[in-house]
């Protein structure tokens, strides 16, 4: 038997793994500044987070639903989950005559505000606990 803390701690804890993901995806692009033909890669996940958020709190789906008006229309397809965060190549910066496009002026700001995030729901999640942990203690000294 485990004991959830509140509803929306699984959801930070899975927003910690992506934050450490996008540590990792970071530090190599920074580790690759200098090899030829390299393209910075980054994570999208707040879509990801959007949705989840969504089906843990029990709150209508952030997507919006097309509506078939008519029997005649194309029937609509299901689109698969995309519950997975998404990679992509952060192209937008002059590549060098190497074909390296790693800029790292960029990828140090994203680093940085990528640790202040990581930081900030380390230090949720832990006062999240504090207080879950301070009512177990309070009710324990109720005779």
């Amino acid at each position: 038997m485990s004991i959830e803390v509140s509803a929306t701690h699984a959801l930070a804890a899975k927003a910690l793994d992506y934050r450490a993901i996008r540590q990792d995806m970071i530090s190599s692009n920074i580790a690759n500044a200098d090899t030829p033909y390299y393209r910075p890669r980054d994570i999208r996940f707040e879509d990801t987070l959007a949705e989840q958020k969504a089906k843990i709190l029990g709150q209508s789906s952030p997507k919006l639903s097309l509506a078939q008006t008519d029997s005649a229309h194309i029937a609509l397809k299901d689109e698969p989950d995309n519950t997975k965060a998404k990679t992509f190549f952060r192209d937008g910066h002059m590549a060098r005559n190497d074909g390296n496009s790693v800029d790292l002026d960029v990828e140090t700001t994203e680093m940085s505000k990528n640790s202040i995030m990581f930081n900030a729901l380390v230090n949720a999640m832990k006062k999240d606990s504090g207080i879950f942990k301070g009512v177990i203690d309070s009710s324990s000294k109720i005779s």
